[in-house]
């Protein structure tokens, strides 16, 4: 497969006019709600999808890859200037970036997490482009019982790796796998426990279920948890010196391997990976005891992980149609709109669309570094909006959404309802991801089983006589085991633990 002419198709698709302005209003979009604090690009994501109706399954996609990459730019700001990150991956940014502001240095460090990040955005989209048509033909030997393997192991590793308890975790995963169980049987169409409500009979709407639980139920935890926000230090100098490049460049490739390497993986691969690269920088530095205080690797070294970890995390989503996370799972949604049936299809059945995503990528990183750096002081601004002003927006914005659907009442209701269920999963200290990972991948395991079944006479054990599907199913139990032992329950506790 010729690398050269895939970039090329995937250039003239990104770089039409209509492309590029999606590609703009996503990265902005981005970059803007990483900035405010409490509207990550979950949230965002999900309140945007009904737009995404009449848009084209290019511009749709572009759009939604760059709010998720943007944020992990954005939420440096904030980070950096208020010690208030914008997302749970710039936590660690917030360490030595604010330090640095403090002293007086927060240009250079508003410069040195941009450009970190671009550096990994372009590596890692190189390596999307290199390792995911490998990936993709693979997967082309995939049969129904090798996906529901497939479909399983990402369910298990993506509760493994849910923050919190493992039983809460399970428990939100059933819950999701039982709410996409609603509506028309996948063989027969017989209605299945919809109770005779009209409003059911499809199945309860994706849109619905993400902008209940991320977009209502997250606006309604922020408004108790509102804190006042004021910058620190001043912006002066921009650029790093030639010193602080020299520190900077080691840091930011070690990070892009992290994060290309963890992003890939179920669950908050970009966060885990700022975590680590943070924790592998202070024990290589020769000056550890400047962390903590103003270091500027303990900026470059995670922001370039998160970075990376956000768009390897496309990987997975784009070649196998399994998310790798929620947000992976919203624009699995997405396409799913659109018409798309998501999986390794998609690279032979509609290239433009595949490698103009990847390739909007690499455009939407430099769009970045062009308007991080000018743009400093609109975001520091914005930060000092109160939330009482921006919620309510949102609150319509977001009904106004649920009743297009299908121009009915009860969506609108429905949505209310899965707002106070994301509220109660918050105030529980249960992360909502596993539900709409459950809800997403519940039907498509399902068919799949159903099939691998039907065409083997109802033989189970077509899911153990075949190689691959054995391997995965037996990594599934491998994660399982692991997870419970306790020495390592004892540990994901104290890596997932909040600070």
């Amino acid at each position: 497969m010729d690398i050269f002419a895939n970039l090329l198709i995937g250039l003239q698709t990104a770089g039409s006019l209509t492309n590029l302005f999606y590609c703009f209003v996503g990265v902005f979009l981005g970059t803007a709600i990483g900035v405010l604090p409490g509207l990550g690009p979950t949230a965002t994501i999900a309140i945007l999808l009904p737009i995404t109706f009449t848009m084209g399954p290019e511009n749709a996609l572009i759009m939604l890859a760059g709010i998720y990459y943007g944020a992990q730019y954005g939420g440096s700001t904030t980070a950096i200037l208020v010690n208030l990150p914008g997302e749970p991956s710039s936590v660690v940014t917030a360490i030595d970036g604010y330090q640095m502001a403090r002293k007086g240095r927060a240009g250079v460090a508003l410069s040195t997490a941009a450009i970190s990040s671009f550096v990994a955005g372009t590596i890692a989209t190189l390596l999307i482009a290199l390792f995911a048509p490998i990936l993709g033909e693979v997967a082309l030997k995939f049969g129904p019982a090798e996906y529901f393997s497939l479909l399983s192991l990402g369910l298990v590793a993506a509760l493994v790796l849910a923050h919190g308890s493992l039983l809460q975790a399970f428990g939100t995963v059933i819950v999701g796998l039982l709410l996409g169980l609603i509506g028309p049987d996948v063989n027969s169409g017989v209605q299945r426990f919809t109770f005779g409500i009209t409003g059911m009979q499809d199945g309860i709407s994706f849109v619905i279920v993400a902008m209940g639980v991320f977009g209502l139920g997250e606006i309604v935890a922020n408004l108790g948890d509102e804190s006042g926000r004021s910058v620190s230090g001043t912006i002066s100098k921009m650029l790093p010196s030639r010193e602080d490049v020299r520190r900077m460049a080691a840091p930011v490739m070690r990070g892009t391997a992290l994060g290309s390497l963890l992003g890939i993986l179920p669950g908050g691969g970009a966060m885990l990976a700022s975590f680590a690269s943070y924790t592998v920088e202070k024990k290589l530095s020769k000056r550890p005891d400047e962390f903590g205080k103003g270091a500027i690797e303990g900026v470059a070294g995670p922001e370039a992980a998160n970075n990376a970890g956000a768009q390897t995390a496309f990987i997975p989503m784009l070649t196998l149609g399994v998310p790798s996370n929620s947000i992976m799972a919203l624009i699995i949604g997405a396409m799913i709109i659109q018409g798309i049936q998501p999986g390794p299809s998609v690279m032979i059945e509609q290239p433009a669309l595949f490698w103009g995503v990847i390739v909007s990528m690499w455009i939407g990183n430099l769009m970045l570094l062009v308007l991080n750096l000018p743009m400093i002081g609109l975001w520091v601004r914005m930060i000092g909006i109160p939330y009482h002003f921006l919620f309510p927006a949102i609150l319509v914005f977001c009904a106004i959404g649920a009743f297009s659907l299908s121009n009915s009442t009860f969506d609108v209701f429905l949505l209310a309802l899965f707002g106070v269920v994301g509220y109660v999963l918050r105030k529980l200290d249960c992360e909502p991801a596993p539900l709409l990972l459950g809800f997403i991948l519940g039907p498509m395991m399902e068919e799949n089983l159903r099939r691998a079944l039907m065409i083997n006479r109802g033989d189970a054990t077509v899911l153990f006589t075949r190689p691959i599907s054995c391997a995965l199913l037996m990594g599934a139990v491998a994660l399982l085991v692991m997870v419970l032992l306790p020495s390592i329950r004892a540990k994901r506790d104290v890596a997932f633990q909040e600070e």
